[in-house]
């Protein structure tokens, strides 16, 4: 889902974060951040941008009839109103 490139410069960026009196530990920390970022991320429920937008559509188009149905729905109510008991 995520792109390891993505992954490894977002561990770098956190690595150079360290403080300077850390530095020696910095590879260390880095390999960790990636590990700890890439079980993260892949715990999460995500979808691809295309995906959503795919999704997305389905949606509008099922709303639009979902509309329609309920217009013809109130129309036939009205035509034939339920007898009451």
């Amino acid at each position: 889902m995520f792109d390891p490139k993505t992954i490894d410069e977002i561990a770098s960026r956190l690595a150079s974060a360290v403080p300077p009196g850390l530095t020696h530990l910095k590879e260390e920390m880095e390999k960790n951040f990636h590990s700890i970022l890439q079980a993260a991320l892949g715990k999460l429920d995500l979808v691809t941008r295309e995906e959503f937008e795919v999704q997305k559509g389905v949606l509008a188009k099922t709303r639009a009839k979902l509309e329609v149905l309920e217009q013809q729905v109130a129309e036939l109510e009205k035509r034939f109103p339920a007898e009451q008991p």
